[in-house]
């Protein structure tokens, strides 16, 4: 089975042998760019600056009034959960997985923690493999391998296919060494391009992934927001080595309340067991009364669903505007189908930006927000090349809560189209008139 030839016995393993110089490996880092680009527009905001906040990537959404409730109800819970998670949200979670994906996981195939980007640092710290990374990538994958001291293998991806993994490209990675073990991280719908996998697709790679005896783990946290509905997960085709990664906090618009959950196969569950003994020693639980309101997010309801169908209909409107936008200014960026991002190529206007001074998406990015008070994220933080004028831009910066009550009220039985765009959206409006004025 996948990674059942290195084994971490960390009860029993001697200190010195998985000690890390924590001094090394984290020198030269920075904060985590989509929170230092947060605080920043932040900043801005409190000197008097106008500013479009398109470099952070929060959902908009409230959260559903079910969820709120629940968690209103259960202020009053003080005490330690179990280190793995409440069981009753094991069990909802098993259910979610059954009901929308068809695939059979029991309460103790779950793990639950304070956000999925906890879970997958531990993931790395446990495990002994290399870390395989498309490009462009979300932006703490690297920096948690190169703490945590793993291996890195970045895998080139190319635009003509919206910047997706190809079965060749994750093929060409595993030849160099067919027997080395890594977890090959596939994340979709994608952050920062908004792209996803057919069917087909899913089925070529992870017919390469059993092949290599890889672990995939499948970050599926904007799975839910398939702009269609019609999120598939890798594991449906992969079940013995696929971990699936997912949480609250895009399609149910919890960022801020901190839980995620992996999502094991049974012939793992010695790896999650190592994961819960760090977790007993680090985060010990997560918080009891987010557990508890997260049973309501898990279980079906109709509401939740009606909250979903509404969400979906306004990014996919948006998504559709917004890239027509781009098209427009003739910049090239992959047709987002779920999620909240795109991931414009300003290619076209390099030698334009090059008679200003700027001949990186880094000093694009600052100029752009200096100048215009709009911010992106530029390439590099995704795992491209500088010199590459690609940047992420996240199309969040519209009142949800409003969105929502038109997308119910006024539009319920109309198709979304400008008219909504322009009602719901503004802000986004002037940011893409500002984006074009500069570029001119």
């Amino acid at each position: 089975m996948p990674g059942q030839r290195i084994f971490c016995n960390l009860s029993t393993m001697e200190k010195n042998t998985v000690r890390v110089d924590l001094n090394l490996n984290i020198r030269g880092l920075t904060p985590s760019a989509t929170l230092a680009i947060n605080e920043k527009c932040k900043a801005l905001k409190a000197e008097g600056r106008e500013v479009f906040h398109l470099g952070f990537g929060q959902s908009p959404f409230p959260v559903p009034r079910p969820v709120v409730e629940t968690l209103r109800e259960n202020a009053w819970r003080k005490d330690y959960l179990a280190v793995k998670g409440l069981y009753e949200l094991r069990e909802a979670i098993s259910h979610f997985w059954e009901r929308k994906q068809g695939l059979s996981f029991s309460p103790e195939d779950i793990l639950v923690g304070p956000g999925s980007k906890e879970l997958l640092f531990i993931l790395q710290l446990v495990y002994y493999g290399d870390l395989v990374i498309p490009t462009p990538s979300w932006v703490s994958y690297y920096p948690q391998a190169l703490i945590v001291g793993r291996r890195v293998n970045w895998v080139k991806t190319h635009a003509e296919d919206d910047w997706r993994l190809t079965p060749e490209e994750l093929e060409s990675i595993c030849l160099l060494d067919p027997d080395r073990p890594r977890i090959v991280v596939l994340n979709y719908p994608s952050n920062p391009t908004g792209a996803t996998y057919s069917i087909d697709q899913l089925k070529e790679i992870a017919e390469i992934a059993r092949k290599y005896k890889v672990i995939l783990l499948s970050d599926e946290i904007y799975g839910e927001l398939h702009h269609l509905g019609q999120h598939v997960s890798i594991a449906r085709f992969y079940p013995e080595g696929t971990i699936i990664s997912s949480g609250l906090s895009k399609w149910c618009g919890a960022g801020g309340w901190r839980l995620g959950m992996f999502s094991f196969p049974k012939s793992m569950r010695w790896l999650l067991d190592a994961m819960a003994v760090v977790a007993s020693e680090t985060f010990t639980a997560t918080s009891a009364p987010i557990q508890y309101a997260a049973v309501a997010a898990f279980k079906e309801d109709p509401e939740i669903d009606a909250y979903l169908h509404q969400a979906r209909r306004i990014l996919r409107i948006l998504g559709k505007y917004f890239h027509n936008e781009l098209h427009e200014m003739g910049i090239f960026a992959p047709k987002p189908q779920g999620g909240f991002y795109l991931f414009p190529n300003f290619a076209r206007y390099r030698d334009r930006l090059l008679s200003k001074g700027i001949h990186n998406s880094q000093i694009m990015c600052e100029r752009l927000l200096q100048d215009t008070g709009v911010a992106l994220l530029p390439s590099l933080d995704f795992g491209r090349p500088n010199e590459e004028l690609t940047a992420r831009l996240s199309y969040v910066d519209f009142d949800g809560e409003l969105a929502l009550e038109l997308a119910f009220g006024k539009y319920a039985d109309k198709t979304l189209d400008a008219a909504f765009v322009r009602e719901c959206a503004p802000r986004m409006l002037e940011a893409f008139k500002r984006i074009r004025d500069w570029l001119r």
